[in-house]
């Protein structure tokens, strides 16, 4: 379930500049608002990079959108490009959909929900999974946007992890974090990590990479310095996962994650939401808008369940043994 609000709450047991373009090209635009249901409308698709939660979201906008009657092909144009995990390529991108004019534009995560904020303030924008939309000026606030920009967001239970990661391992007292500083998404939820390692008396030490390529070297300078890594949903870190998880194996040196589809990459274990039900969600408002809503009347939406994923194998690869405890409360385990 998904409900408006801030704080997700956890549920016990359920816990370059190359494009790429799928779907078809509309051949113009249709007419939006309410009573249209019958004309076809044109939707725009923006991702910063492909990776399984983000690739999950766009899936499930897709499959939510098919349930509501929007099929491609008949009353539907659905266009989707990614960024390739370039800024600049995002920005590119948004501006490319905006002179295509579409009922609106669906950005999936910050960077390229913030891309196209600032190529347009007419046609309506729906992000998803953007971990804090005020912070990174989205929307005035999440009960009442204000503007042309609304959608679904992906705030993690930073806190949660914490205790999750002290209840897997118990005598971690320092906790590594490597994320690009260049992400608003990233900053935003290393600032809730400070002030939750603090009230659980963990010291934080921070690495950066600004791009896929460093990585490595940001998890190797952890090595150590800390008794785990914490790899939050940073789409430049998600993207090189596995350099870091290496960095785990060779050093037996704890990697814990921000979503459960690193978990299932290799990260010990996570609390995640189920980033498919966020693409569905966010078919949901932008059925809204097609119906003609007002973006700047449509409140956020933020998850409200929680899944607890656990990667038995690769604990055991870093040296860690999970509690039967935690293993029992699973929804998924991978061996």
């Amino acid at each position: 379930m998904l409900l408006n609000g801030k704080a997700p709450r956890l549920l016990a047991g359920t816990l370059g500049l190359g494009l790429m373009l799928s779907g078809c090209a509309g051949s113009g635009n249709s007419d939006s608002g309410a009573g249209n249901a019958g004309k076809t409308k044109t939707l725009a698709v923006t991702q910063i990079v492909e990776h399984p939660s983000l690739d999950a979201v766009r899936d499930g906008l897709k499959e939510e959108l098919d349930v509501l009657g929007y099929i491609e092909g008949e009353n539907l144009t659905w266009t989707w490009q990614s960024a390739q995990g370039n800024p600049a390529t995002a920005a590119q991108i948004a501006q490319k959909l905006v002179g295509d004019q579409p009922d609106a534009i669906v950005a999936i995560a910050t960077p390229s929900a913030q891309a196209a904020a600032s190529a347009t303030q007419d046609i309506p924008i729906i992000f998803s999974a953007v971990t804090d939309p005020v912070d990174a000026k989205l929307v005035a606030s999440a009960d009442a946007p204000g503007g042309n920009v609304t959608g679904v967001s992906d705030l993690t239970p930073v806190g949660e992890h914490l205790d999750l990661i002290k209840r897997i391992s118990p005598n971690v007292a320092k906790v590594g974090v490597i994320y690009n500083a260049g992400e608003s998404n990233s900053v935003s939820l290393v600032r809730l990590l400070k002030a939750g390692a603090s009230d659980r008396g963990l010291t934080l030490e921070e690495a950066t990479a600004t791009n896929t390529a460093g990585v490595s070297s940001a998890a190797e300078s952890l090595v150590g310095k800390v008794d785990a890594i914490y790899v939050p949903t940073d789409n430049t870190v998600a993207s090189a996962l596995e350099a870091v998880l290496q960095v785990g194996y060779d050093n037996q040196l704890p990697i814990f994650a921000g979503d459960n589809d690193s978990v299932e990459r290799g990260a010990i274990a996570s609390l995640s939401f189920d980033y498919a039900g966020i693409g569905r969600e966010t078919a949901k408002v932008v059925d809204q808008v097609f119906k003609g809503g007002n973006p700047a009347e449509i409140p956020v939406v933020y998850p409200d369940t929680l899944e607890l994923a656990v990667n038995k194998g690769s604990a055991e690869k870093m040296g860690v043994t999970v509690p039967a405890e935690v293993l029992s409360e699973a929804k998924q385990v991978f061996e």
